[in-house]
């Protein structure tokens, strides 16, 4: 996704070149123009809250509980986010359910177990509510249309502003965020599918700014005796490997890795996203004795669609909150095509 952005700038380059050509030679009646090019080249006032959104969840501090609702399931978490001369500092702990906390500290989290007294160390960008937006730019506006609401809701006390994204095609869902009118933050994000909403998340209570103390980052327990388990995480270029992955409109891979399994399996793991939807291709061995059988076929949850299928020697999944097509789609056409052995 990141190649992509810098690939746009790139074509802006070029188009503000020839431009600026086309003003030298028509003199000074294109002079008149530039300021409206210049209006026109700036991002809609929906993208400009998007993007705002998008740096609030990553530059501010903030501290709160929010509630996740897909359906009958409903999962309370506390959140503290500070950013200091280190970079990003974010301790988050789940209220419900078995006790569970993730530290992390720019790129490295850990995830505290304390019925086990274990820590599961890795490397992995953040992807927590509220910054649930992986990038922004303009390939937005071919793939949502964007439409700012009126008048401004009231969420955790703040007053925010409403912002619908409605899918131009059947690759993704629907999605309505409540971004706070003071520092851009979402405040509370809707998945929303043709049956209605899907998935909300939503602050029950939120500080902001000063009154969030660095001291919330630290945990719940004492880990110092606590078994410390680093969870490797390999790079690995699948397309190399004779992987044919076609991935629908606007997503992009934004990783490839390889991560360890029990019992020495290994499996290879595709994130792909349009900056917004998300989904993972799982690809491993394939093993017909000493394991439990498996479902091929399609299983959905809420928002969660799930599609198996066996590709030769391998298992293929594709899973994402995206609708069921698209992963069914993605799986159907992979192809692999193994490398010719000199």
């Amino acid at each position: 996704m990141r190649l992509a952005l810098a690939s746009s700038r790139s074509l802006g380059g070029r188009r503000t070149g020839r431009a600026l050509a086309a003003v030298m030679l028509a003199g000074g009646a294109a002079l008149a123009q530039m300021p409206v090019l210049a209006a026109e080249s700036r991002p809609s006032v929906e993208l400009q809250l998007l993007q705002r959104m998008h740096k609030a969840a990553r530059s501010l501090d903030y501290a709160g509980v929010y509630t996740y609702q897909q359906g009958s399931t409903v999962l309370s978490t506390q959140i503290v986010h500070v950013v200091d001369g280190t970079g990003e500092r974010e301790r988050v702990a789940l209220l419900d359910g078995q006790p569970r906390e993730y530290i992390r500290h720019n790129e490295v989290t850990q995830c505290l177990l304390p019925d086990h007294k274990v820590v599961l160390k890795e490397r992995r960008d953040s992807e927590r509510f509220p910054a649930v937006l992986f990038d922004v730019g303009d390939h937005f506006a071919t793939l949502y249309e964007l439409r700012l609401q009126e008048p401004s809701e009231r969420v955790a006390g703040r007053k925010c502003q409403v912002l619908e994204l409605e899918p131009r095609d059947t690759h993704r869902y629907g999605y309505r965020f409540c971004a706070d009118v003071e520092t851009g933050l979402p405040l509370k994000v809707q998945t929303v599918g043709p049956q209605g909403v899907l998935i909300q998340i939503v602050f029950n209570t939120l500080q902001v700014g000063s009154k969030v103390s660095p001291e919330a980052l630290t945990p719940a327990w004492n880990t110092k005796d606590w078994k410390v388990v680093e969870l490797p995480v390999e790079e690995v270029d699948l397309a190399a490997e004779g992987w044919r992955i076609p991935l629908p409109p606007g997503y992009r891979p934004l990783a490839q890795v390889v991560r360890p399994m029990k019992a020495g399996r290994r499996v290879k793991q595709m994130v792909v996203s349009d900056g917004l939807a998300s989904m993972s291709v799982f690809i491993e061995a394939y093993a017909e004795n000493g394991e439990q059988p498996r479902q091929a076929g399609l299983m959905r949850k809420g928002a969660v669609s799930v599609y198996r299928k066996r590709i030769g020697d391998h298992w293929l999944t594709v899973l994402g909150e995206v609708p069921s097509e698209t992963v069914q789609d993605l799986a159907d056409r992979t192809e692999y095509v193994p490398l010719a052995v000199p």
